[in-house]
């Protein structure tokens, strides 16, 4: 037992040592952290209105930096953050892409983003699905974005640039106004019945895999397009009004201090498949929680997502929509 304490107080002893060395390089580190506040483009929305659309080319800090911290509120015109159960941020996502570096002609017909490649995350859903870096939703009041030290995400290396294109952002974003709504939580949730669907909308529009979406699809994003209206308490009048994303960004310049962070975004809807050694991920972003018949009042929701690389945890975070009581990350290392 004493040759353990003897042990414990060297130990210790050493990191006390050490963590005072740490401290001042913290605080030079420190001195040299950046940060920037930015508004995005306004856009326009009205009592259980929707607004689902992409802002692009949003401002970003240029160079060959670090990211350290990414964190987004909503805002009306006089730049006061606006109550959830006035509109519902329900998701807003930063996207990264190159684009060539070329002017277009704004009368003409031609697509300015025809040539844009789009950057996703590292994580391991299929094609397009869950492609951002940042993002949250409602829960992102509160919810800290900040990167330990020595990580950052590498943004804006030239050598990752081809030669006459541009590193360029955007947000893709869905906020849902709830005032004088018949019901908040039905319209936050994009039940479907509680929109104004187009006639023969189940025949008309696909899921997220390119299918006929099913008569039995009972809410989600595809009953929340851009302009879609939920119901509204009967003679409730309200004007229209402008908002925005406001977004602050902390970084630093790269150099060899930072050790450069990767996006592994997950999906607890991925149904993981093998064929031989083969693994086929198929997340769905969104499901239907079935009917409980039993005691128990709680839906647990699991994927087991096998990894190809291996790494550290060094920050995490889950979005999440109401109804959710928590979300778990648990790690299983294979040898």
């Amino acid at each position: 037992m004493r040759f353990i304490s003897n042990a414990f107080i060297f130990s210790l002893s050493i990191l006390l040592m050490l963590s005072s060395t740490i401290y001042s390089q913290q605080k030079e580190y420190e001195n040299h952290i950046k940060s920037a506040t930015f508004v995005s483009e306004k856009f326009e929305i009205g009592p259980g209105n929707v607004v689902s659309k992409a802002l692009m080319e949003i401002e970003f800090p240029k160079g060959h930096i670090g990211v350290k911290s990414f964190d987004v509120d909503l805002i009306d015109e006089e730049g006061n953050s606006i109550p959830l159960y006035e509109t519902y941020l329900h998701h807003w996502f930063v996207i990264n892409f190159i684009n060539k570096n070329v002017s277009h002609d704004h009368n003409a017909h031609t697509n300015p983003y025809e040539d844009a490649i789009f950057k996703r995350n590292d994580g391991t859903c299929n094609g397009g699905i869950l492609p951002q870096y940042w993002g949250l939703g409602s829960e992102s009041r509160g919810t800290s974005s900040k990167i330990p030290d020595p990580f950052a995400v590498e943004v804006g290396n030239p050598k990752a640039i081809p030669q006459g294109w541009e590193e360029k952002w955007l947000f893709s974003i869905m906020v849902i106004g709830t005032r004088g709504t018949e019901n908040r939580k039905t319209c936050s949730e994009c039940r479907c019945d509680q929109f104004n669907l187009p006639e023969n909308y189940f025949n008309v529009t696909v899921d997220i895999n390119g299918k006929p979406l099913s008569p039995d699809y009972k809410g989600g994003i595809f009953c929340c397009h851009d302009n879609f209206q939920c119901k509204l308490r009967k003679g409730f009048e309200a004007p229209r009004r402008n908002l925005a994303l406001r977004y602050k960004v902390t970084w630093v310049d790269w150099d060899e201090q930072q050790i450069p962070a990767r996006f592994y975004i997950l999906d607890s809807t991925d149904r993981v498949k093998t064929i031989g050694s083969q693994i086929i991920h198929d997340c769905q972003s969104e499901y239907t929680i079935p009917e409980n018949n039993g005691d128990d009042p709680f839906h647990v929701q699991k994927a087991n997502i096998p990894m190809d690389k291996g790494g550290y945890l060094i920050y995490g975070t889950a979005h999440m929509h109401s109804g959710v009581v928590n979300a778990s990350l648990y790690g299983q290392v294979k040898f």
